[in-house]
């Protein structure tokens, strides 16, 4: 029997559980020939997907629909609410996106109003265990969220135990920031480009989960922000919810595989992960 990647319980007889939202952020930086994205190894002792190579994120928060954020945020991120469902949610979403980004990457993203100083003040703030609001506020600094660009959005196969509507965007990294994990949830940061990120994973050096995979395909190749900008606005921002195969070996079938109620492609790329040497590898059906 083909064993499942560490951190995964699929099962095909589960029924399935509601899922929880969330928001991740793909912080970018240019490359002498690729692009880079900031990576974190979640710990070993994460319930869900312990071990893995992902990129900085989280749950949505109930603080982060507080109405007070109103007072410091500004603008609204293209296409938000095709992936959130109403300007409420989009903005909370946004919210969770970059307090992740700073809680776990130590980088606070979409900085509009603020000086450099103000910024560093807020970071030691929010690493001291204050709430990023009250940061924000203590220091006088405004975040454009309309600086998040929308990537994708996957929800949890319906056979897992644990499951998340996570929203994917794109951030420009702050050219006077460093990026670094935060040493509890994440036990390694670094920074790698799509190319580079997917021979780590081909000689099993990382594991990556398949929305992980498949976002470091699409940007294979994308030589900076801009462009990774002009790849995100190419997404259908449709929800991509994996369906789980126990077929010999398991795969995951994504929307327009033979073997998904969905006919329709929510993304581009092979239509499958399947489970090869513990690995969810991207394939098309053979």
């Amino acid at each position: 029997k083909a064993s499942l990647p560490a951190g995964l319980d699929l099962s095909a007889d589960r029924a399935a559980a509601a899922s929880q939202e969330a928001a991740t952020v793909l912080l970018v930086r240019g490359g002498a020939t690729e692009l880079e994205l900031f990576c974190v190894v979640r710990s070993l002792g994460s319930g869900f997907l312990g071990g893995a190579m992902v990129f900085p994120g989280g749950k949505l928060d109930a603080l982060d629909r507080d109405p007070a954020w109103a007072s410091h945020l500004i603008g609204d991120p293209a296409r938000s609410e095709a992936i959130a469902g109403g300007a409420d949610d989009a903005r909370a979403l946004c919210v969770a996106a970059l307090r992740e980004t700073l809680e776990e990457a130590g980088v606070l993203g979409a900085v509009a109003r603020g000086v450099g100083s103000q910024t560093a003040r807020v970071i030691a703030r929010v690493r001291g265990s204050e709430r990023l609001l009250d940061a924000l506020a203590a220091e006088d600094v405004v975040l454009a969220v309309d600086r998040l660009v929308p990537f994708a959005r996957w929800i949890t196969p319906e056979a897992e135990a644990r499951r998340y509507d996570t929203r994917f965007y794109l951030l420009e990294m702050p050219a006077d920031q460093e990026a670094s994990h935060d040493g509890h949830e994440t036990t390694r940061g670094f920074w790698a480009s799509p190319s580079r990120a997917l021979e780590l994973f081909a000689r099993s050096e990382v594991m990556l989960a398949p929305p992980t995979t498949r976002c470091l395909e699409l940007l294979r190749g994308a030589r900076d922000f801009a462009a990774a900008v002009a790849i995100a606005e190419q997404q259908s921002l449709l929800p991509i919810c994996p369906r789980f195969v126990p077929s010999d070996p398991p795969a995951l079938a994504l929307p327009g595989d033979p073997e998904h109620e969905l006919t329709t492609r929510h993304v581009a790329g092979p239509t499958r992960f399947v489970l090869r040497d513990g690995r969810f590898v991207s394939e098309d059906p053979r």
